[in-house]
This record gives structure tokens, sequence and C-alpha cells, in this order.
């Protein structure tokens, strides 16, 4: 029997890259799923399952739109987010959807049923840390509007968790890439943006000396461990680190792309312009193995090969694409 056989479930967020992966998990495992998307980077033909979900093209910011959904629904999972290079470029709109959506969300649960929500965070909140591995309750330090938002969702959650009694679960995910990442968006990560240089001839460049680190982490672990929480009643009320566990300087990241795609490029370092500047980052995952016996099961070699195959059997044309990754205007909602 799948977990979720009969469940109804929103995705905020669910034509992105994470949220189509979560998705596309959701309908085979026996979910109803409804999905949000105002379509800024998120892409219908992202979900597999399109002709079995229920597609809202609307924005977490309108809040009667937000109230009717949750109303419908068991469980949602706010993935909705302006990532951090939007959230820097524009952060008024990061704090409306970063913060204002999940906002809305809880305040919707509140006034109907307490749905759990599982509400997508980022290590983005602990800044550079002090020690490594990092742990849940490490000192916090936000260092750009992004990670406010983040942290301020976070507090938003807490908060009607103890006040009223949302049934919540805050998962930090680090570095995540892998499959429906497409290097045509141009918020995409380093991952995806090595691929596309290296499989368009060019030679990929590394920000400063490259020996900066993070937790790269591939979105098929990340979607079990989030599926994981929205079911397990240890979870609710607190926070949970998702990451790979490892630490991989992005020279060493560059090295094993580059071998998996075949060249012999060496990569061009030009002056470090990083929007967070954080120097090292890796999480200690021991509490999400402890309480929702959840670990990582694909090694970065298999992740990165995964999403070269992905990469590759992609014919989706550039001009498309482009249009709606550049389309930045919160659209009036309607169901599809």
């Amino acid at each position: 029997m799948n977990r979720f056989d009969g469940r109804h479930v929103l995705v905020t967020g669910g034509a992105g890259f994470i949220g189509s992966n979560l998705t596309d998990r959701l309908v085979e495992e026996g979910a109803q799923v409804t999905v949000l998307d105002d379509l800024f980077t998120g892409r219908k033909e992202n979900i597999s399952h399109f002709d079995k979900i229920r597609f809202v093209k609307g924005s977490v910011t309108q809040f009667d739109l937000v109230s009717t959904l949750v109303r419908e629904v068991e469980i949602v999972f706010n993935l909705a987010v302006r990532n951090i290079i939007v959230s820097t470029s524009s952060p008024r709109l990061d704090f409306l959807v970063n913060t204002g959506g999940i906002f809305n969300v809880l305040l919707a649960a509140k006034q109907h049923a307490n749905q759990r929500i599982v509400y997508a965070s980022s290590a983005s909140v602990y800044g550079n840390p002090k020690y490594i591995p990092i742990n849940e309750d490490d000192r916090l330090s936000v260092l750009n509007p992004y990670a406010a938002s983040k942290l301020s969702g976070e507090n938003f959650c807490y908060s009607f968790y103890e006040t009223y009694g949302v049934p919540v679960v805050i998962l930090r995910y680090s570095n995540v890439y892998g499959i429906n990442q497409s290097p045509l968006n141009p918020y995409c990560g380093v991952v995806s943006k090595f691929f596309e240089k290296l499989m368009d001839g060019q030679i990929p460049q590394i920000h400063g000396d490259g020996e900066q680190t993070r937790d790269f982490t591939f979105v098929k672990d990340v979607v079990e461990a989030t599926l994981r929480a929205a079911l397990n009643p240890k979870a609710v009320g607190d926070v949970f680190n998702i990451g790979s566990g490892k630490e991989t300087s992005v020279n060493r990241l560059a090295r094993h792309i580059i071998e998996i795609t075949g060249n012999s490029v060496t990569p061009i370092h030009i002056d470090r312009r990083d929007i967070d500047n954080i120097r090292r980052r890796v999480l200690n995952i021991e509490k999400v193995r402890r309480v929702l016996r959840w670990i990582p099961s694909t090694s970065m070699k298999q992740g990165l090969r995964l999403t070269y195959e992905w990469l590759q059997q992609c014919k989706t044309p550039s001009s498309s694409a482009s249009s709606e990754f550049d389309s930045g205007v919160l659209v009036r909602s309607r169901a599809f």
C-alpha cells in the first residue's frame, strides 16, 4: 500500500525544481495532488504526471486563493519561493512570497482544520557557521534577504504551532541539485551551470579559489525526507537538516562533472561574487536519521550522473523555456 493513498495534498511551488519532483512522487504514492504555482520559474512541463493532478496558476501571496485550496487538503507542502538571486535583486518580492506566502498558508490552516504544514526552509539561515558540521540548534546568522525571509518563515511556523496548535515541520534544505533543475533557468544552481557550459563546449567558471564548500544533496533524497516529515508524528513542531552530510568543494564538484561529461578542460577562476559569501557548509544529519529514519541514498557521483543523463534527454527549446523563466508577473489564478 502506498503511503499517501487517498490523501489530499497541496504543493505550493509544485511546478518548480524540487516541487515538481515532490509532486511526481506524491502521485506515484497515491496522493490526490493540487499544485499551486505562478510559473515564475516553475514549468508545467516539469511534472511528468501532469494529467493526474489539479493545477492552479496563482500565487501564495493571494490569501483567498490559498485559503480555498488549503481547506480542501490534509497536508500542505510549502515550496513556493523566490530564490536567493531574485531575493537579492527584489527584496520586496522576496518578502511577499517567501515570508508572506508561508504566513498565508499558516493562517489558512489555523482557520480551517489545522492541516499539517511542511515548510521548506534553507541552510542559508546558518550564515557562516562557527562549527562544522552544522547542528539544528547552532547559532543562526542571516547574511542576505533570502536567508532573512526563510528564517522569518520558520519563526511564523513556530509561533503558529505554539499559539494555535498548527502542526508544522521545518526542513532546512542544503544545495539541492538534480532532475528538473534546468540550466535554461537563469536562477539555477552551480551543478546545472557547470553541466551547461561543458555540454555547450565552453569552459566552466569558478568564483574565487574554488575551495569554498557546500553540502550538495540530490533531489530524490530530499523528496523522500520531505515525505517522511509529512507523515511522522514525531516531526511535528521540530526542524531538521536535510543534506548529504558530506562537505564538497566547488573545485571537486567541477572535477566530477568534467569527468562525467568526458571533457578534459581546466576551469577558469574568476573574482568571487557569491551572494551569500559562505566559505564552508556541511550539515549534521544525525537528527533526521534518528527521528525520521532517513539517510541519503544517492552518492554525489551517482546523483551527478543521473542529472547528466536527464540533461542529455532534455529537448525543450531554449526560446520557449526562457520566455517562462523571464516572466516575473504574478497572475490571477485559474484552474487548468
